[in-house]
């Protein structure tokens, strides 16, 4: 007796090769788009739970770490997922059927997936509503309620009425931030030959750099497969990748950084806040802060269009209207107390959460022969098996208890969760405890 489908899976239809495109006019510009956000080398030149890398490792070893950061979110964290979604057409919750089944797809991607873009709505109401405010050099908590408000519900709306829109100016809106991070970095380029670290420990800031950047980018690369699949083959997928990807987190994330030091190194100054570097362009400052407001728009509105489709998609029955405002009101309440501004902190939940399902993905990827083997039924004990242990791994820093050596060992942690993921999820899928493939079709 043929075993059903949940109507998610079954009404799913592919991406057609006459609707794709080449990469620079899709997975480049979209992921270049994400590491040009401001809330990723706001949180990469000041974390707030860690010493700040450049206080450790120094420039030249910085941009090193980038490099390698991107590499490996390229190939570990969004390969896998591009792959299927190109070789499919369909995007991840489809595709993540085959690694936690039919069942298990509704809990992990999908609604794991809208849970977390609530958290990223958060921060991205946190950061433009804190720029605002450096903006209009207002200093007030009732007027950051106040913008976190109108930002938080004036964008949902815009998202829900008028997504196409935003994804046209989005195209045009990457190139504000980056023209920006390039002037921040002339004006405050004298000083780089002056820097020298606070601290030494050389090592540990290059791990902190691996464990900000891929805990960023963790959800970005699994939703590799909904960008993919507007992709039209492998070398899509591949330049698309090594450019919106790799390169874009070493310019994104190298220029900040060098202005930071640039700035200390010019002004003996020993804050490595980039709002502070920001504010050292005479005559330009206000309206950057405006500008970096600005360009969170497309983040903002993308955030809550993924978390009402995953929400609307998970759970049919619940209205679309009522589900994406109880998102949208916990993202703003979220950035209303403060929570959404430890940004280092969130990274790593996103990547504890994610790491261990990329590696899942990709464990999964290969054992297929470099294909998707298709849905399969009820729920994947592997791939959840897989996710524990690996999401065990990417917190073991913050569960009480564990021997101090451990943590030590454990770094970057995010990398280890995927690592531990991908492992696990090999071993018991060998051990034939995978449910079967079942037809798409139902």
């Amino acid at each position: 007796m043929p075993i059903s489908v949940p109507g998610y899976v079954s009404s799913s239809v592919p991406n057609s090769l006459s609707n794709r495109a080449p990469w620079y006019r899709n997975t480049f510009p979209s992921y270049a788009g994400i590491f040009l956000w401001v809330a990723f080398y706001l949180g990469l030149a000041s974390p707030s739970s860690m010493p700040p890398p450049l206080s450790e490792a120094g420039a030249g070893l910085c941009l090193l770490a980038l490099a390698v950061a991107g590499l490996l979110c390229f190939a570990l964290y969004y390969y896998a997922p591009g792959m299927l979604g190109m070789q499919t057409g369909r995007p991840l919750y489809i595709v993540g059927t085959s690694t936690f089944g039919t069942k298990g797809g509704y809990v992990m991607p999908g609604l794991l997936m809208g849970a977390l873009q609530v958290g990223w709505f958060a921060v991205a109401t946190a950061v433009a509503s804190n720029f605002i405010m450096q903006g209009l050099h207002v200093q007030s908590k009732a007027w950051y309620g106040v913008t976190c408000v109108l930002w938080a519900y004036g964008l949902a709306w815009i998202a829900i009425k008028g997504i196409s829109y935003v994804a046209r100016v989005a195209q045009f809106l990457n190139w504000v931030p980056l023209a920006m991070i390039a002037i921040i970095f002339w004006v405050n380029r004298n000083g780089i030959h002056a820097y020298r670290p606070a601290h030494a420990d050389s090592f540990g800031g290059f791990l902190d750099i691996l464990a900000i950047v891929i805990g960023f980018f963790a959800t970005a690369g699994a939703a590799g497969a909904d960008f993919c699949m507007n992709n039209r083959n492998r070398r899509d997928v591949v330049l698309g990748g090594l450019t919106g990807i790799t390169l874009a987190v070493l310019i994104a994330g190298g220029l900040p950084l060098l202005a930071v030091a640039g700035y200390i190194g010019s002004h003996g100054s020993a804050t490595y806040d980039y709002s502070h570097v920001i504010a050292s362009v005479k005559g330009l400052a206000a309206v950057m802060f405006f500008l970096f407001a600005a360009a969170s728009v497309a983040p903002t509105c993308f955030c809550t269009f993924i978390a009402s489709n995953s929400f609307t998609t998970m759970l049919p029955r619940i209205p679309r209207w009522l589900s994406t405002f109880v998102g949208v009101t916990a993202g703003m309440l979220l950035a209303l107390t403060g929570a959404a501004q430890h940004l280092v902190e969130f990274f790593t939940i996103v990547g504890a959460s994610f790491g261990p399902i990329c590696g899942a993905m990709a464990a999964d990827y290969l054992l297929a022969g470099r294909k998707w083997s298709g849905p399969r039924g009820g729920i994947n004990v592997a791939g959840y098996a897989a996710w524990a242990v690996g999401f065990v791994i990417g917190i073991l820093g913050y569960i009480p208890g564990v021997p101090a050596l451990w943590v030590k060992a454990d770094r970057p942690a995010v990398l280890f969760s995927f690592v531990f993921g991908f492992v696990t999820y090999w071993v018991l899928a060998k051990a034939g405890v995978r449910p079967p493939v079942v037809a798409l079709e139902g």
